[in-house]
């Protein structure tokens, strides 16, 4: 498949995504690089496990600055937000396993609650 072809379609399945669709991608990615992380940790790779670490901290500080700071629960997610971006950091700086196989479950929560969320409002947005 011509690489540039390839290029235009994931940008054009990216610009037809709706909002909710582009949060549950970035939370995906979240979950899949930090097990991305675990993995590279059990074989002592240690550029893909930082490179792994950094993407999550680039994800959760995008994430963060997105928040729409109107809702109150913006400020509750930007605490959230922080607490991660500290726990990463010191995983990363640790190489810490126990650490990160504490905080993995909290970011697949996370992203679950936001796919609760997301076909909640999908549906509801279809009834109206």
């Amino acid at each position: 498949m011509d690489a540039r072809g390839y290029q235009q379609y994931k940008q054009q399945s990216i610009n037809s995504m709706t909002p909710g669709e582009l949060l549950m991608l970035l939370y995906d990615e979240l979950v899949k690089r930090s097990t991305l992380a675990s993995i590279a940790l059990d074989k002592e790779d240690w550029p893909l496990f930082e490179s792994a670490l950094d993407r999550c901290t680039d994800i959760v500080n995008y994430l963060d600055e997105t928040l729409d700071r109107q809702y109150p629960i913006s400020q509750d997610l930007s605490r959230m937000y922080d607490f991660f971006t500290y726990e990463l950091g010191r995983i990363k700086v640790g190489r810490n396993k126990k650490e990160l196989e504490r905080l993995r479950p909290m970011l697949s929560d996370l992203r679950d609650t936001f796919r609760i969320a997301e076909k909640s409002s999908a549906g509801q947005e279809r009834r109206a």
